[in-house]
Order: structure tokens, then sequence, then C-alpha cells
């Protein structure tokens, strides 16, 4: 029904952004809320209008790859909507299309909800229908690994934006993080804690 948004971010919480357009606020779930900034600037949200018979749910993308992923995903027998969106929040779509590919069960078992069986759903449902996803994929696993760890060092500095945080004040913790291989929470605490130190 929506294809996509076009507004300015108001809000960001854990969950969800809340955009504006003519007036009106979308309450909108997105894999990684902070990926969205505050800033005044107008955005587009490619959306998702999931109905069930007591809700009426919008969840929301930062690109079309990112939203047919996901709709890829919610057409596994188990996962709904929180499980997809929970898999997006952990890992790229190239990434988990790729370890889907090579049946890399321990790979998928590493997202939050996903079990062996999960898994293994995952492949039988999808395993050979996502060459579009395929693109830009790095053949060494230390590549994929360090792919990997700047994007949750990304993720982290783009949530301390949304948190009022200056490009000067990021940008003079940046190399000391950049050393580190935590997840976008353990991230953006230790930078926390780098920030109200200095």
């Amino acid at each position: 029904m929506y294809e996509y948004i076009i507004g300015t971010v108001e809000y960001v919480s854990p969950q969800y952004i809340v955009v504006e357009n003519n007036g009106i606020g979308y309450q909108i779930f997105t894999p990684n809320p902070y990926l969205f900034t505050m800033d005044g600037e107008i955005q587009k949200v490619y959306t998702y209008l999931h109905v069930r018979e007591d809700a009426q749910i919008l969840y929301g993308f930062k690109n079309l790859e990112t939203k047919a992923f996901f709709i890829k995903l919610i057409n596994v027998s188990g996962i709904g909507p929180k499980g997809a969106l929970a898999i997006l929040a952990s890992g790229k779509p190239n990434t988990i299309a790729h370890a889907i590919e090579e049946e890399n069960y321990k790979f998928l078992t590493t997202f939050p909800g996903v079990g062996k069986k999960t898994a293994q759903q995952i492949i039988l449902d999808l395993k050979g229908k996502l060459h579009e996803f395929l693109h830009d994929f790095p053949e060494k696993s230390e590549t994929t690994q360090h792919i990997e760890k700047n994007r949750e060092l990304e993720e982290a500095l783009l949530a301390l934006e949304a948190l009022g945080y200056s490009s000067r004040e990021i940008n003079r913790i940046k190399n000391g993080l950049a050393n580190e291989k935590l997840t976008t929470n353990e991230y953006i605490k230790l930078a926390l804690k780098k920030l109200s130190n200095s």
C-alpha cells in the first residue's frame, strides 16, 4: 500500500523512528533506527505495511534492497516481521544471501531467534532465489570480517550523531574505536565512556 514515505525524521528510538509528512507522524519500525538522523533534512523511507487482525504496522528501510530482502525473509515459514527485522539489524542482505547459498548454518544461527531448525528452513525456502543480492561479495573470510567490523563501527557512529554529538567530538574518538572488534552496542557504550572522559 505504501511504497515509501518522504518526510523529516522527528524521533529516533531503539526500535522505531517517527517520520512526519504533511502534519502526520508515521511510526516506522526499522532494523537500525540510528541510521536515520534528526537533522531536519527530507528523507525517503521505503516501507512495508504489515496487516494483522489487531494492528497495522509499518516497517521501513534505507534502501530498496533491504526492503526486498525483508520481504524474502517473511515469506520463510516460521519467520515473521520482527524476526526478519532482527536478522537485518545484524547483517547485510548480500552477506546473509551468500551464507544461504553456501548453506552456512553456523553463520545463520548467529542471528537473534535463529536456531538450527530455522536456519535449515531459511536455506530450504531461499537458496537459489537470491541472485540479485549476491553482488560485490568478498571471497575471503578475513575481508568479510573487516567489512562487518567497519559496518558495526559506522552504525555506532551514526547512533552518536543521533544522540547529538558533533562530528568533531566523534572524530576525536573514532581512531580509538577502530582498533576494537565489537558489536554496534558495545561500540556505542565504549564511545560514550570515552566521550565522558574527554
